[in-house]
């Protein structure tokens, strides 16, 4: 089948330009800058008018967590990649704290077995590292799996790795980018019993980040940097929140890195004054926090010191939100609406939308190796997204996809929406409604 989506504004690779793309089948075959001849759409089984709107590669997100198996009362697969698709994320890589968590190979085999039936996004997991299986995680065959995630002074669950044996042996033999959720849980403890001792333990959200502060996210991260750096190892820090961390950085090119990375949608949107407003439904670890260090994650979103933007996407029920800080769950939704939110964030002058495609499209694609996707090229599978920069979306219950059935952003008008998301050259969504026959395929790396 040919498709071809014509007269848009295509951004891809740093460049803007009025052309067309053909695909056949599930592949790029012809990128055409300029009119496209008449003759050749007449021959097309199916032509999507794209005048008006931008034509970009689809999201690749690297940190999702769609609850299955074990969790499946808030999310799942199907559910959550429906939620994907309608915010123009192709690909996405889910993490291991499920139940059971994903730290054998029968888990990840059943995981990518249920994405296989379900998944309407492009789909891979990570393997999780814990204490006892880094002889299994450091011989995997990693051309099918995204990465290991090592929670590092922190989890939630039985993840935590902190055994130094441990650690050094992953650092020194892992064959593949380690993905690191950097919290040192020490210092953590030692804020909750001081605040607990002074207040209580029924304390509102904003102890949140003053629990969770940024000497717990530094201590641990600069641990993962020494590690990384002492063992040559590729160290990928997924959520930074504060402006320290950033001094753990290089400003270098993403081919010249050995450590990367990472920052959340809500990181860059939220800062602990919103708290006040929005109340639990933005606890996250780790935590939001102050202004000053969200202005430092926009900046060097701008500046490239940070690589990629995701969403940590970990739906709870609203009911699971309530409570102290010290009860309420962490985590929400965003992966519907993390696209519309950058776009939204480029609009107000924190860096170009040129910008946003490579963090959000490019580099995840070349930081994990990405096997022909990430890109506007020919050749390419035809994972492709489609904005309407004119067209006002606002965020309601009725139109929020993902099972948790609440969104942070909910009320919250954006100036762009997505009418068209295609995964391997078939239409998964466009203007508000998912082709649920649509199913992704399993992520293949160039390692």
């Amino acid at each position: 089948m040919q498709t071809i989506i014509h007269s848009g504004l295509i951004i891809n690779e740093g460049r803007e330009f009025v052309g067309s793309i053909i695909i056949d089948n599930n592949i790029i075959t012809h990128i055409i800058e300029g009119n496209l001849d008449t003759s050749i759409l007449a021959m097309a089984d199916r032509t999507i008018d794209a005048t008006g709107h931008w034509v970009i590669p689809g999201v690749i997100d690297d940190q999702v967590h769609f609850r299955e198996p074990g969790l499946t009362h808030k999310a799942d697969i199907a559910t959550e990649s429906r939620a994907a698709v309608a915010g123009g994320v192709t690909s996405y890589m889910d993490m291991p704290n499920t139940s059971p968590a994903t730290t054998t190979i029968e888990a990840l085999e059943w995981k990518q077995q249920q994405a296989r039936e379900t998944s309407i996004a492009n789909y891979s997991f990570y393997i999780g590292a814990t204490n006892n299986n880094a002889d299994l995680i450091t011989s995997l065959d990693y051309t099918h799996i995204c990465g290991i995630k090592l929670f590092m002074g922190s989890s939630t669950g039985n993840m935590l790795v902190d055994r130094g044996a441990t650690l050094e042996k992953i650092f020194a033999e892992a064959p593949t980018l380690i993905a690191t959720h950097c919290e040192e849980e020490e210092v953590i403890q030692a804020n909750r019993a001081r605040y607990i001792a002074m207040f209580g333990e029924d304390m509102p959200i904003y102890f949140h980040p003053m629990i969770r502060n940024a000497e717990a996210c530094y201590r641990s991260s600069a641990k993962a940097v020494e590690l990384a750096t002492r063992h040559n190892a590729r160290l990928h820090i997924l959520h930074l929140s504060t402006a320290r961390e950033l001094t753990l950085l290089q400003d270098l090119p993403l081919t010249e890195k050995r450590i990367t990375g990472e920052v959340c949608v809500h990181h860059l949107w939220f800062d602990d004054n919103d708290y006040a407003t929005y109340g639990n439904r933005i606890k996250w670890n780790p935590a939001i926090k102050t202004c000053a260090d969200r202005r430092a994650l926009l900046e060097a979103v701008a500046t490239n010191r940070l690589d990629v933007v995701a969403t940590d996407h970990a739906p709870h029920l609203l009911r699971e939100k309530q409570g102290s800080c010290l009860k309420a769950a962490s985590g929400g939704p965003f992966v519907q609406f993390s696209l519309l939110t950058m776009l939204e964030l480029a609009t107000k002058g924190h860096f170009t939308r040129t910008q946003v495609i490579e963090k959000m499209c490019h580099a995840p694609a070349s930081l994990f190796g990405v096997s022909k996707r990430g890109y506007l090229r020919e050749g390419y599978y035809a994972d492709i997204a489609i904005i309407d920069p004119k067209q006002p979306h606002t965020v309601t219950t009725d139109n929020i996809l993902s099972r948790c059935g609440w969104s942070p952003m909910e009320g919250h008008t954006y100036p762009h929406t997505v009418t068209h998301t295609l995964v391997n050259g078939v239409v998964a969504y466009e203007n508000g409604t998912i082709n649920d026959s649509c199913r992704g395929e399993l992520l293949l790396f160039e390692r």
